[in-house]
């Protein structure tokens, strides 16, 4: 089994060679929507995700 050091090795690793980061601001009235949204089964980063992923399958 890993250790804690090296799973967070890894971890940082992984993400500085596959994602990027994107900073989003928003209103906090925005915010709460979108919170409120997603509480029923996902986090507010999932339902960002899969509006994003929406948006573009849909082409617009």
């Amino acid at each position: 089994m890993p250790s804690k050091e090296n799973k967070a090795k890894y971890d940082m690793e992984y993400a500085r060679k596959n994602l990027k980061r994107i900073p989003l601001d928003v209103q906090k009235e925005k915010y709460e929507e979108i919170a409120a949204a997603a509480a029923s089964n996902e986090s507010v980063n999932g339902y960002i995700k899969k509006a994003i992923d929406d948006r573009l399958a849909s082409g617009k």
